[in-house]
């Protein structure tokens, strides 16, 4: 029955009530009263039961409240938000329409019931929510979607709880992972929750039916977020532990390499990781594992160590096959010449590989037949094929080491004929050092020039004033150290000793014209005529004005000493104009004397005389007294005047 008959039943009844009550008051005398139309809450709160068509009452109070309680259970007794079993009656273009045994049926949208194979049929018996007993239009407002989504988040609730495993359909793709379908309701799959290894194609997983596990749950805002990897990793644990129960050292797995490092290989042993290091991949040396192994290739390898708490697994390759040094040739003896390419270089020297995983060490030493120092890092690159003579071979340690050197002759064996003493020869600059140059003058032959013997002339601080790294430069032979190897070389000796004859070139006391060209606190070092080199002490920089001649300044200069064994001149500015004014100063002395010896003449003259003066005779011979000690005085006080400027 539906609500609008009902309705109609009801005002039906009403009608029939009022004609009834005119009628009574008829019979009865009594006015009557014209009804009132009035709004009522529903369509029989104001019905007066108890009074019939003839005006007379057929039930008692007791009896109308039992027969309100009978009407009253007739309808079903709903709230909102309460969950009913409902039947399907009908079926629109649109809708389903339901009976819960409400006093009116409901409308569900054909949407709801998407999921449902075939569809929704009349009779079939489905569960629903009651949103509104009454909508805006008087209407029952139900939703089986509300009510699917309501079990299904209690059912993810208790799963949750329990760890039970759900099953469900990835419906979409979004940002960050998928949307699968549990229950009915939508939940959330991280992007890193799929797998154990990372995934980045999304789009592969929607329209699959997965297993899952529910990981966190938001009561708030019904939210939940599912895990794939969870699952995984379950059943990857459990195949760990039965792995790592059996494990031993020494014995032989299949693995699939899953990663590949600078440092080695990750290997998947069935659910348990191990780690093959770069050095047990191969005997022979590699510079990274991509040279020898692939990502998901599948290997046989041997177990080396485990750690059951760290669940750690130490696995090696290269062990599964015998060890080169162990089936080496007995042809290899020492004194052999072998083959080698270089893996590996050192400061003390280089790894040369006759065949993988046998190395033999060439030392630094072995090298070359010079004595001077080598640079192993200059002298080999990686990769370079060497041929070399095997020294030492002990196949018990597994060492060999090499020599480069001897496989030709020792040039120092011939060294007295072939370099004789005070013999001339070119040579390369291979070093230079703060207090010489070395020279190579055949391979493995060469010497060193120290900074003293590369010039006559000159002194440096540093033998790279002279010459640089590569130039060719000659030289004599002045000593020969066989034993130790050693070549005493001398450049400037190539020449005579200049300073045997410079010396009546520069006497002491000679002036010549030079140029300062450097100058510390000391003093400066002056370059002379003929490319040579003196010294001026500081004091004997200063001028005549009391200024001090600077750097890359030209004057004169006077040789104050000259010293031919130690190679050494003295020179001298401000002896140039002390002398002149000391020559002035004798001059003037000398003329002064020539003076006083004039007068004393005179004076002895007239003394011879004195005995026949006169008074007049005697004022004239003391006017003359008087002039010889002026003069006398003024000789006394000339040398003061003549060194005022000095003073200056």
């Amino acid at each position: 029955m539906s609500f609008n008959i009902i309705k109609q039943l009801n005002a039906d009844a009403q009608e029939g009530s009022a004609a009834d009550a005119v009628e009574t008051a008829a019979i009865s005398n009594v006015p009557v009263e014209t009804p009132v139309a009035e709004t009522v809450a529903t369509a029989h709160d104001d019905f007066d039961w108890s009074v019939d068509k003839r005006n007379v009452t057929s039930y008692t109070a007791a009896e109308k409240a039992k027969y309100d309680t009978v009407y009253d259970n007739t309808f079903k007794q709903i709230n909102d938000g309460e969950m009913i079993q409902a039947t399907v009656e009908s079926l629109t273009k649109t809708d389903a329409v339901v009976n819960i045994g409400f006093k009116s049926d409901g409308l569900i949208s054909l949407n709801e019931f998407r999921d449902i194979p075939g569809g929704v049929k009349v009779g079939d018996v489905i569960e629903v929510m009651v949103v509104e007993k009454e909508d805006r239009e008087g209407n029952l407002h139900l939703s089986r979607k509300n009510a699917r989504t309501t079990r299904a988040w209690e059912r993810i609730v208790e799963v949750h709880k329990t760890g039970e495993i759900v099953t469900g359909l990835v419906t979409s793709k979004t940002k960050g992972g998928l949307i699968v379908d549990v229950f009915g309701m939508e939940t959330f799959l991280p992007g890193s929750q799929i797998d154990v290894k990372p995934v980045t194609d999304y789009d592969q997983f929607v329209g699959k039916t997965m297993e899952f596990k529910v990981v966190k749950i938001n009561e708030t805002i019904k939210n939940a977020v599912v895990s794939h990897k969870a699952l995984i990793e379950s059943d990857i644990e459990a195949q760990r532990a039965e792995i790592m129960g059996k494990l031993e050292k020494g014995q032989v797995l299949e693995g699939t390499i899953k990663n590949i490092t600078d440092f080695g290989a990750f290997l998947d042993l069935g659910g348990l990781d191990g780690l093959l290091y770069i050095t047990d991949i191969s005997w022979g040396r590699i510079n990274h594992p991509t040279e020898v192994l692939k990502m998901d290739q599948k290997l046989n390898v041997v177990v080396l160590d485990f750690d059951d708490d760290k669940k750690r697994i130490s696995l090696g390759l290269k062990q599964l096959t015998p060890h080169p040094w162990d089936t080496l040739s007995e042809g290899l003896k020492e004194g052999e010449i072998v083959k080698g390419k270089v893996v590996n270089i050192e400061d003390y020297g280089a790894f040369l590989e006759i065949m993988p995983g046998v190395e033999g060490l060439v030392h630094v030493s072995e090298i070359t037949w010079a004595n001077t120092p080598i640079n192993a890092k200059e002298f080999f690159k990686l990769g370079d094929e060497h041929e070399a003579k095997v020294v030492t071979l002990d196949k018990e340690t597994r060492k060999m080491s090499l020599s480069i050197k001897q496989m030709t002759e020792d040039p120092w064996s011939t060294i007295e004929t072939v370099f004789p003493e005070h013999s001339k020869h070119k040579g390369t600059v291979k070093n230079i050092t703060p207090y010489g140059v070395f020279v190579e003058l055949a391979t493995g032959i060469g010497g060193m020039i120290h900074i003293s013997d590369l010039s006559w002339l000159k002194r440096f601080n540093n033998p790279n004033e002279y010459t640089k790294v590569g130039e060719t430069i000659d030289v004599i032979i002045m000593n020969i150290d066989k034993e130790g190897r050693k070549l005493q070389l001398g450049h400037k000796q190539i020449e005579e000793d200049p300073w045997n004859t410079l010396e009546s070139t520069f006497p002491v006391g000679s002036v010549h014209d030079a140029t300062v060209v450097k100058k510390d606190d000391k003093g400066a070092v002056v370059q002379l005529p003929y490319g040579l080199e003196g010294f001026a002490p500081s004091r004997h920089l200063a001028k005549e004005d009391g200024k001090t001649i600077g750097a890359d300044e030209t004057a004169q200069f006077m040789v104050i000493e000259f010293d031919r064994n130690d190679k050494r001149i003295v020179l001298s500015h401000t002896r140039m104009w002390e002398q002149v004014i000391e020559e002035e100063k004798q001059a003037v002395m000398k003329e002064k004397k020539a003076e006083a010896e004039v007068t004393k003449k005179a004076v002895k003259t007239l003394q011879s005389k004195v005995e026949k003066s006169t008074l007049g005779d005697l004022g004239v011979l003391a006017n003359l007294k008087a002039k010889m000690e002026s003069d006398a005085a003024a000789e006394n006080t000339a040398p003061e005047a003549k060194e005022e400027p000095k003073a200056e």
